[in-house]
């Protein structure tokens, strides 16, 4: 075939108009694929799943510290000028008393001072006495420890070990002296005018320390340990317990540092000497608890770390010295003065496990610079879950400050470029004594000011809003910090934390997201003592920053470029957040008296609001994910920004009590259950507050937000897609705008519930509802059916608690209806008692005459509220009236319901014009459908109680009768009902779920023309007719409605008409009495051909789909055709088979259509095979050569039944053994081709005569050596046939086993390969032996 002639192109089927035949019909277009069925969420169940959304989304976007904080250098800083504010807002300055500084001119030896920022004091040590007074009273009153003669080295405050003391004590003050180490308790009481009483007691605990010089303090807040080191570099732990034992004091230390003898040594220095080379001191101690680390920093800069052990034990287990650190500093930058070996540590900071698993600990430079550090152990680095002991420290990070002068710097500044030369000379913060640093970032540098007696204080805090952003935006994060300078009145003394530390999350992933807790905690606030006043600054959230910008906007008349630089920095959705928080009251600012409020200027709201009304951004379908038709257009919107910014403030301000369990449960032996909220009551309020100003916000400006804007807003769409996208946006923010009046009213019925006796409602409910309480969270009460449903038992057990203590009911209902009223109302009240009289009917028995009469009067009931009742509720009802077979009343209640929903009866005209899809009245048809789907379960009860009763043996007479009784008043509700509506369902109801028997048994001539109705135009009760006739055991007829239905005008796919042929086939296959046998012949006849010329049809269809020859759409205009309606033989040969050369149909063609002519067929199979050769050759990563020739012989073969008119294998095996010589040799099996027609069922003897006359006729190409391909597959056949004949006669008779003896001998002497002439002539032998 190599030198063949190629098979000319053909044209696609049906591109020949001119082609005698019948013309082709305009093909209908293709029916769209409807998209999957989903369950679809209600309004509140989709606003709980943005809520869900939008809180993963946060805590994940928000880089760790460590991808921020990154290997290498930086320096990239954003200082706030005088237009646009720092990360930190100055609040309040306090003078310090008097009378300090009366007691300070008393002084005599050494003055200290300090902060206990967390409980709002400040200290003073002056000589041997220490005070203290809380900064934020005026006069305050001193807090004065006088009660020991020694002068005062450093005092620390520190968390106490659990069970030393009384309760009462929460802290300790550590006090060191020049002779002992004191402890001093510390109770702190809440005053309800605001403030802190601080009492001080005398525990009578000190250790003697006479001799060291205590330079730091520290405590470990989990444990209780405390720790101090001295100007000798030794580190001591104070040890202190509740009794005295033996050998051991109440309190006593332990020098971690120097060895037990060593310790005995004087100390030469205490006495004057050893005044050479200085001694190295430890200057600072830093512990982090979370890793149980223990730093040091000593006066030559050396770091030490100390590993924490349990028992009172700690091991040195890294010394980093400053040549260490700079070495580790070297390959990262070249080199600066600012990290020089004069360079000198000042102050160190650990970072908890919490906030990072990879940093440890930041170290500051007198210069300046902010050295990150991670320690690492043997084999990785040290993470929170990991308990490896630290070996090696190196340096992470290089925090250089900022540049010296500040010029044009502003916080909406575009992003500086990451390839931005780092500044490593500024000396900006030269010289820094002090630094202090506080999660998630918040860094404070001193900078002392040798020529002026006040300080300066350089402020820097990451910029969450812009890292957040990047997390979002898939970029790369960097370094990025909002700094500031404040210059102090005096010289600082202290620093301290005046909050709760700061914590989003109790992992890295997310800990540092301030963005997230901006409207759930308190901010963050600092204090700063001087020698002249403490001064408190506060952390400046983000919605303070776009409020700033807005009154700077406002100011200049520039609110939307202003606006704009917010969006292009953190996010259009960001500042939809930041905007809504803003008109929300969310803003704050310090007042003109110095206090922190709402921030309430109309300006500022004015422009706030005009910023998310106007800058939220719109909706956008995705038009790329239509093409699939996957998933409904309204289901591809993604909402507008506007939208996530109404989820971002939902989610931020609900975010501490969302998935929080609704109560604490505990049990004590004196009280019993107590019952307790797990969220303070002063939460709960503000919560409710912010949500509730928002609801007022949205109802206020509703037919201004797109989206919210109502039906006018879809006039103004200019396009379907737009119009779908508002659509979805509508349903988005509708969701949410439900789901906050659901939280408002549902927080208030937590309030109301622990208002009352809470532990006698939780013990009133089933024990199965009171395991639901104790894990129902607020997400579930506002959001899920189980929680309202929860909801509303406990509101009925508060009525009927009350109603039992001598409560109205009305009085009851009034109460819960003005406190949360979607959770109760008087027709709830009605409903509870409805349910409980079906209750105390199953108590009295659904026999009993008392039972009964509850039965009738909980119906009557539910019909004076029916108008209320929800589906949940009828479900419930009715499930129980089906338990006390109470049936008649459970569809009385579900037809009236039904009625209820459509006074009008809209529902039946829209059934009789034909049910159009865009009447509003198939929204009311489909509620009433839900009611009739109960009746549904009633009936199914109602029949399997019937076979029950009938199969049971112990049932009384009585019994009988009265079920007798029951079931014929539920026959009669249903047969007696005027509801059309009902009726038409029901029958439905019938047909889809299978039960065509119950309604064949219907007498009524309604049913008949309700058939032959929907038969015309529904193919499930033509289908439903044909299921009938053969019920019925009228096959012919079924048949021909099969028949019928594959010929039909219906929208049949060609598999689905087969399938009918199929059914068809077999019915008229079957003798019945009835239709004359030359019908039932004619009809089999017809099916018979129409289903063979349906496969034939198939087949096209599927080359069809195949075929890459197709342009534009004209392969699903074709396809379109092909899979419908049955055509014609010719038509499929003309159009289709011959014209885009499908050989192998028109080979099928031929035997269906009986076309016997040898010319024909040979020259059809010749282009077959030509064909599949250049297909194969064309693909080659599909199948090889060979192997699609044998498949595509093998499928015909098999098809035709190896007709021999169709099937010609004296033709086709010669023809194939060619191509094998010629194309394929020695890639295939040798013997591939004689396989083939041995394998399809060829017998062997026509194989073995082909080859035969093959190797006589000595003809091209099989000539001289050549022909040994034909007498090897010649010995392969005899053997093949010998082993399938050797149990009988050899080869089937004497006669054909002499003839493979003659031409196996003839074939050893012309053409067998010399390598198979020993097992040619073994075969003979063994032949000759069975002949013998």
């Amino acid at each position: 075939m190599a030198n063949a002639t190629q098979t000319p192109q053909r044209p696609v089927p049906g591109a020949f108009t001119n082609t005698p035949g019948p013309r082709q019909p305009n093909p209908p277009e293709p029916t769209p694929r409807p998209p999957p069925i989903t369950p679809e969420l209600n309004a509140v169940e989709r606003a709980a799943k943005t809520i869900n959304d939008t809180l993963e989304f946060q805590r994940i976007r928000y880089p760790e510290l460590e991808h921020y904080v990154n290997q290498g250098i930086s320096s990239d800083y954003n200082v706030a000028t005088e237009a646009v504010p720092g990360p930190f807002q100055k609040v309040k300055s306090f003078p310090i008393p008097d009378r300090i500084f009366e007691q300070y001119n008393q002084s005599q030896m050494r003055t200290t001072m300090g902060l206990f920022a967390d409980l709002g004091h400040a200290w003073v040590a002056i000589d041997n006495a220490l005070y203290m007074w809380d900064y934020a009273q005026q006069n305050p009153d001193l807090i004065g420890f006088e009660e020991q003669p020694n002068a005062i080295s450093a005092v620390s405050m520190v968390k106490p070990r659990e069970g030393v003391f009384i309760p009462a004590i929460t802290r300790l003050i550590v006090i060191a002296t020049s002779m002992e180490v004191l402890l001093v308790g510390v109770s702190v009481e809440d005053l309800p005018a605001g403030g802190r009483r601080v009492t001080l007691y005398q525990t009578r605990m000190a250790a003697p320390v006479r001799g060291l010089d205590i330079q730091a303090i520290e405590g470990d807040p989990t444990t209780g340990r405390i720790f101090f080191a001295t100007a000798d570099n030794d580190v001591y732990e104070l040890y202190y317990q509740q009794e005295e034992r033996w050998f051991f004091n109440r309190c006593w230390k332990i020098n971690h540092t120097t060895s037990r003898v060593s310790a005995f040594k004087p100390s030469l220095s205490a006495f004057g000497f050893g005044k050479g080379d200085p001694v190295e001191g430890t200057t600072k101690l830093a512990l982090d608890g979370s890793r149980q680390l223990l730093y040091t920093l000593s006066t030559k800069s050396t770091i030490r770390v100390f590993h924490l052990k349990p028992g009172n034990a700690m091991d040195l287990v890294i010394t980093k010295t400053l040549r260490d650190t700079l070495g580790n500093i070297a390959h990262m930058i070249q080199q600066t003065e600012l990290l020089s070996t004069n360079t000198t540590i000042v102050d160190i900071h650990p970072i908890s496990s919490k906030e990072s698993s990879k940093l440890h600990l930041v170290a500051t430079t007198a210069t300046g610079c902010r050295i990150f550090m991670s320690a690492t152990s043997s084999f990785a680095y040290l993470s929170s879950g990991q308990s490896s002991i630290p070996t090696s420290m190196q340096v992470h990070h290089v925090r250089f400050p900022p540049a010296d002068t500040n010029l044009n710097a502003t916080l909406l500044a575009p992003t500086p470029p990451s390839s931005q030369t780092v500044n490593t000379t500024s000396k900006a913060l030269i010289p820094t004594n002090k630094s202090a640093r506080y999660a998630p970032g918040y860094f404070f540098d001193f900078v002392a000011a040798p020529r002026d007696s006040r300080d300066r204080v350089f402020l820097a805090a990451p910029d969450s809003g812009r890292l957040a952003y990047m997390g979002e935006q898939a970029q790369g994060f960097r370094f990025l910090e909002n700094g500031m300078w404040i210059s102090l009145e005096g010289r600082a003394a202290a620093v301290g934390l005046a909050t709760e530390p700061f914590a989003a999350a109790e992992s890295p992933v997310g800990f540092g997201n301030e963005l997230v807790v901006q409207h759930d905690r308190s901010t963050t606030e600092i204090a700063i003592l001087t020698n002249t006043g403490v001064f408190t600054y506060r952390r400046l959230r983000l919605v303070d920053e776009f409020a700033s910008a807005v009154r700077l906007g406002r100011a200049e008349d520039g609110l939307e470029g202003s606006v704009r630089a917010f969006v292009r920095i953190y996010g259009r959705g960001e500042t939809a957040a930041c905007a809504l928080a803003v008109v929300c009251g969310q803003g704050m600012d310090v007042t003109n008296d110095f206090r922190v409020a709402s921030i309430t200027d109309p300006d500022v709201l004015e422009g706030a609001r005009t910023a998310f009304i106007e800058y939220g951004g719109r909706p956008q379908l995705n038009e790329n994910s239509l093409l699939d038709q996957t998933a409904a257009a309204i289901d591809l919107v993604k909402p507008s920004p506007r939208h996530d910014g109404v989820a971002l403030y939902i989610s931020r301000v609900v975010r501490s009590l969302w998935n929080t369990t609704i109560a604490d449960q505990k049990t004590e032996p004196a009280r019993g259950l107590i019952i307790t909220s797990t969220v303070a009551t002063e939460k709960l309020q503000d919560v409710q507050q912010k949500l509730t100003r928002l609801q007022e916000f949205v109802n206020a400006n509703r037919t201004f937000i797109e989206g919210l804007s109502g039906p006018e807003a879809m006039g103004r769409a200019a396009t379907r897609q737009e119009e779908v996208a508002l659509q979805a946006e509508n349903r988005a923010l509708h969701a949410l705008v439900t789901l906050v009046s659901n939280m408002i009213e549902g927080i208030s019925f937590v309030q109301m519930l622990f208002g009352e006796r809470i532990e006698e409602i939780v013990l009133s409910l089933s024990q199965e509802a009171r395991e639901q309480f104790k894990s129902l969270t607020y997400e579930s009460l506002f959001c899920t059916p189980d929680g309202r449903s929860l909801a509303k038992d406990l509101v009925k057990a508060i009525v009927n608690r009350n109603i039992q203590n001598g409560y109205n009911v009305d009085t009851v209902a009034d109460s819960l209806r003005r406190r949360c009223g979607s959770f109760c109302s008087a027709s709830d009240v009605v409903i509870f008692k409805a349910q409980e009289n079906l209750k105390r009917s199953a108590e009295k028995g659904k026999l009993t005459e008392f039972g009964r009469s509850l039965l009738n009067e909980s119906l009557r009931l539910f019909n004076t509220v029916v108008d209320s009742l929800t589906l949940p509720q009828l479900q419930d009802a009715v499930s129980q009236y089906i338990q006390m077979e109470f049936w008649a009343g459970a569809i009385e209640l579900c037809l009236e319901l039904a009625r209820e929903k459509d006074r009008g009866n809209r529902a039946l005209a829209w059934i009789e014009a034909g049910r159009p899809e865009n009447d509003t009245a198939a929204a009311i048809f489909a509620e009433r459908k839900r009611c009739y789907a109960l009746i549904h379960q009633i009936i199914h009860a109602v029949d399997h109680i019937q076979i029950a009763a009938a199969d049971s043996e112990f049932s009384t007479e009585q019994d009988m009768n009265t079920r007798r009784k029951a079931v014929a008043e539920a026959r009669s509700a249903i047969d007696d009902s005027d509801d059309e509506v009902f009726q038409n369902d029901l029958y439905d109801w019938y047909i889809s779920n299978d039960q065509a028997e119950k309604l064949l048994q219907v007498q009524s001539p309604y049913l008949v023309r309700y058939l032959q109705r929907k038969a015309q135009d529904d193919i499930s009760i033509a289908d439903l007719l044909w299921k009938y006739h053969t019920q019925s055991g009228r096959l012919f007829e079924a048949a021909q409605v099969q028949f019928d239905l594959a010929n039909s005008e219906f929208h049949l796919s060609l598999d689905q008409r087969i399938r009918y042929l199929s059914r068809a086939r077999a019915n008229a296959s079957s003798f019945v009495a009835g239709p004359g046998r030359a019908n039932r012949q004619q009809l089999l006849r017809n099916i018979s051909d129409a289903l063979e010329i349906a496969n034939i049809q198939s087949d096209i269809l599927q080359n069809i789909r195949d075929d890459d020859r197709f342009q534009g759409d004209r392969r699903e205009q074709v396809v379109t055709i092909v899979n419908g309606r049955l055509l014609p033989l010719s038509e499929l040969y003309v159009q289709y088979a011959d014209q885009a050369a499908y050989y192998d149909i028109c080979i099928l063609i031929y035997q269906a259509g009986g076309h016997r002519v040898p010319t024909d067929i040979r020259a059809t199979w010749r282009n077959l095979l030509e064909r599949t050769h250049e297909k194969a050759v064309e693909n080659p990563q599909g199948s090889q050569p060979w192997e699609a020739m044998a498949n595509v012989v093998r499928n015909l073969g098999t098809r035709l039944s190896l007709s021999e008119a169709t099937f010609p294998v004296h033709d086709l095996l010669p023809l194939l053994k060619r191509y094998a010589f010629e194309n394929q040799r020695g890639v295939g099996p040798d013997t591939w081709v004689v396989d083939l027609f041995m394998d399809i069922g060829v017998p062997l003897e026509t194989v073995f005569g082909v080859l035969q006359g093959m190797l006589y006729n000595d003809e091209a190409p099989f000539r001289g050596n050549n022909r040994q391909f034909v007498a090897n597959d010649l010995l392969h056949v005899s053997h093949r046939w010998f082993r399938e004949t050797r149990n009988g006669r050899p080869f089937g008779s004497d006669a054909n086993a002499n003839e493979v003896l003659t031409t196996l001998q003839y074939a050893i002497h012309h053409g067998l390969s010399q390598a198979r002439v020993q097992e040619c002539q073994e075969l003979r032998a063994r032949i000759n032996q069975l002949l013998r």
